[in-house]
């Protein structure tokens, strides 16, 4: 095994030239190029405005207080140099794939392959996550009209069958169960039973990601239309709670500002990072915008600063609603608005919750049978996954792959303890497009001139200052002291992510002083390594072991089937 085989390059000439084919070949079929820049910002709104929005900012919130706007200014401050490069790049190499393609034309095709697994990750555990999630709020929704579903048919069986034992010892001892146990328990007693087990499976999220697939097979248009449609009535209700929450608020909720400190903002890093992923999906849609290279930068920076501009606007007037402690629940927008007696608001939050959520799982649905397809043209994965149906002209084998590869999982499980996996892979891959931005800087590239290029500020003397404040602030943050904390080894073994990110700032602070390296990539790159740091060194493990899997797979199949291999001589 040659370790310039494992660090080989794709072109973007032979990019764009295997994506055009041979037109005059019968074969040759090509994605329909339907979308322009209103529709990639609706996308882009649609993928970022989710669950995030309706759930995870009561949490992040509730840790912060009003001080949590401030994150989401950070975060969005860190997704928005990612997206700065992910607009370069998706002007200069117009091709679905995200940044596994961008990975393939900077780093080379191992670190291609182990971005793309990543990605296939963080789609479909957040497309499980979201479809659960779903099926949550559906129930809700119809028990306002006094419409109960069966329990066993809307909960998965690891949670009934975790829960049915503290039910029956909370029961013995007098104590009344929650509505959570409740339901759980009801769901293990009630549930018909096949050789003695409990047929306990969640139907509406199956549904839910069956109807999905279904839109997303059909075609690019008809995703479109929807996307659009959820979209419109998504951001007419978000402008229905903030004007009515306005004259409910009152300003003493905000005082004081940040009551638990920057350790009480920083806890809600993952909840508020969860609520920004997204945009990066509408880089997979490259081949299907009428003009990629002026549409796509556009799209993304439009969709990320809309969103920004309302996480903020909304986490204010929560806060200013209710006392940030109160929001530590599943449904904040529906809740403050009960608290404070509009129930007929509420209503209509839960239900646009649903489309929210199912508008996010349309987007990454679409999203990841293209990376699929991406890593099969080049060989990586059997060809099957690059074919595109002859009438919808949708990779129609692997956008039904991932149905099953997201369906599947929706009925039985419950991925609460893994869902942060999903702001790692994406963090992760933020962190190397970023980094490929700074490779195509310092090696140069073949691709042909963008019409989008990233701003450049020269980072030679901006970025050891901000490191040495950094530095300040990490000491003064460590109660027992900087070398305590570095020197403390396996008893601080939860610190060893942020460890390593002061080693790799130490080193590309060295590098951007010596190669003057732009300030928008490198701090691209160094916030998210950080709140990668920020989401605890299990994930970090997890992580780990998902990619080495990948790398398994890679080196019993894709290695030998790369068609970047030389050609195999008959002779």
């Amino acid at each position: 095994m040659k370790l310039n085989r494992l660090l080989r390059t794709k072109s973007v000439k032979r990019m764009m030239d295997e994506m055009a084919g041979d037109p005059l070949s019968d074969t040759h079929v090509s994605l329909h190029r339907h979308l322009k820049v209103r529709d990639l910002a609706a996308m882009g709104i649609a993928a970022i405005i989710g669950a995030g929005i309706f759930s995870t900012i009561g949490n992040a919130a509730a840790s912060g207080g009003p001080a949590v706007v401030l994150l989401f200014l950070f975060t969005a401050l860190a997704c928005a140099f990612s997206a700065l490069c992910y607009a370069e790049f998706a002007s200069l190499i117009p091709i679905s794939g995200s940044a596994y393609t961008y990975a393939y034309a900077t780093f080379g095709e191992l670190v291609a392959w182990i971005i793309g697994w990543d990605l296939l990750m963080e789609y479909a555990i957040g497309n499980i996550a979201v479809a659960i999630s779903w099926s949550d709020y559906l129930s809700g929704f119809l028990e306002g009209f006094n419409i109960y579903l069966p329990p066993w048919i809307c909960m998965d069986y690891l949670t009934a069958a975790r829960s049915v034992e503290v039910a029956q010892a909370q029961l013995a001892s007098g104590q009344v169960l929650t509505h959570t146990l409740t339901e759980a328990y009801q769901a293990w007693n009630t549930a018909p039973r096949l050789y003695g087990i409990p047929l306990i499976l969640d139907i509406p999220a199956l549904t839910i990601v069956v109807l999905i697939t279904a839109v997303v097979f059909v075609g690019i248009r008809e995703s479109r239309r929807v996307s659009n449609i959820m979209v419109a009535i998504k951001l007419s209700v978000i402008f229905l709670v903030i004007v009515a929450g306005a004259f409910y608020v009152d300003p003493k909720h905000w005082s004081p500002f940040a009551p638990n400190g920057a350790g009480g903002v920083l806890k809600g890093v993952a909840a508020v990072f969860f609520a920004f992923i997204g945009f990066d999906a509408l880089s997979t849609t490259a081949e299907e915008c009428e003009n990629p290279q002026r549409d796509l930068p556009k799209g993304m920076i439009y969709s990320l600063v809309i969103c920004t501009v309302l996480y903020m606007v909304l986490a204010m007037i929560l806060t200013g609603l209710v006392d940030y402690k109160e929001l530590a629940v599943g449904d904040p927008l529906a809740y403050v608005f009960s608290r404070i007696g509009l129930n007929w608001i509420a209503g209509v939050v839960g239900f646009t919750a649903m489309i929210a959520i199912a508008g996010v799982l349309l987007v990454f649905q679409m999203g990841q049978p293209r990376i699929w397809m991406s890593m099969s043209r080049d060989g990586l994965l059997p060809p099957k996954f690059s074919k595109l149906h002859p009438r919808f002209k949708t990779p129609g084998f692997a956008t039904i792959v991932t149905g099953i590869v997201v369906a599947f999982p929706a009925l039985f499980m419950n991925l609460q303890e893994v869902t942060e996996l999903t702001s790692i892979g994406t963090l992760f891959a933020f962190v190397l497009v970023c980094g490929g931005i700074l490779l195509l800087r310092h090696k140069g590239s073949d691709a042909p001139v963008a019409k989008f290029r990233t701003p450049y500020v020269n980072g030679r003397f901006i970025l050891p200052a901000l490191w040495v404040v950094l530095a300040i602030a990490l000491w003064g943050l460590n109660e027992k002291g900087f070398m305590n904390f570095v020197l403390g080894g396996w008893q601080h073994i939860e610190s060893i992510p942020l460890i390593l990110f002061i080693i790799i700032s130490s080193w590309i602070t060295w590098k951007t002083c010596r190669h003057q390296w732009g300030m928008i990539p490198v701090l691209g790159l160094l916030s998210c390594l950080y709140l990668m740091t920020e989401l605890g060194l299990n994930n970090w493990l997890r992580f780990g072991i998902w990619l080495a899997i990948g790398l398994a797979i890679y080196f019993a199949y894709g290695y030998h089937h790369s068609k970047l291999n030389p050609p195999v001589s008959k002779e």
